[in-house]
Formats: structure tokens, sequence, C-alpha cells
């Protein structure tokens, strides 16, 4: 899948996370915890698509550059993710714990994304029987 297509992909699954959470829950938080909530999807969204780029750069390298690119950028990501997160907090002043309930949630949902199109890109093995 392309980078231009993944990112519409992850882009819909938060828009659609967010429709069937923020009636639900949000409504109960306040001002600055919604803003939080916004704050940490936006960052979950922005590292999904950084780890897809980084996936398809590395496609068709060596396996050197291709653990270079992934465990490299999964550094990279965090430290970026980590310098994001303490902006958040001390800078915008925004309430650490939705920001970090937000944040982890579309994490694993986009994890579940992530693995899901990664499957589907792997092409099948001949085997016996097949």
């Amino acid at each position: 899948m392309s980078l231009g297509r993944y990112a519409i992909l992850v882009v819909g699954v938060a828009a659609l996370a967010l429709l069937f959470v923020w009636p639900l829950a949000l409504p109960r938080l306040d001002a600055a915890a919604r803003r939080a909530v916004l704050y940490g999807g936006g960052l979950a969204v922005v590292n999904a698509i950084l780890a897809h780029f980084l996936v398809l750069w590395s496609d068709r390298r060596s396996t050197r550059a291709f653990f270079g690119a992934v465990l490299g950028g999964m550094v990279g990501r965090m430290a970026l993710l980590l310098g994001a997160v303490a902006t958040g907090i001390l800078v915008l002043e925004l309430p650490s714990l939705p920001l970090a309930v937000s944040l982890l949630s579309f994490f694993v949902l986009f994890l579940v994304v992530e693995l899901g199109v990664l499957h589907r890109r792997r092409q099948p093995v001949p085997g016996p029987g097949r």
C-alpha cells in the first residue's frame, strides 16, 4: 500500500474512532482534556505514518538497511514522541492522563492496522500442496 493510501487509512481510522468516542466519553471531559485527546491522537497518526514510510523505504534494500531503518526509526520516533509529549504537557499545559491514554489507545489501534496491512503485503510462499 502506498504511503498516501496508508495515510488516508490512518486518518480515516482516527476520525472514525473519534466519531464513536466523542459523544460517549469526551463530553465529560473539560476543554483542556479534549485538546489533550486530540493532541495524543494526532501524535499517534504521525507516528503510524512515519512507521509505514520507514517500512516502504526499507523494502527491497539490504537486511542491514532494513534493520537500520526499522530499529533506528523506532528509536528516532520514540525520541520525537517523548519530545512532543513533554512539549504538550510542559509548554501547552495539556493534562497528562488524557494525553497518555489517547496516545496509547491510538498507538495500539494503529499497530493492529499496520499488522493487517503488512500481512496483506506479504507474498504467499509456495509450499507443499499448493
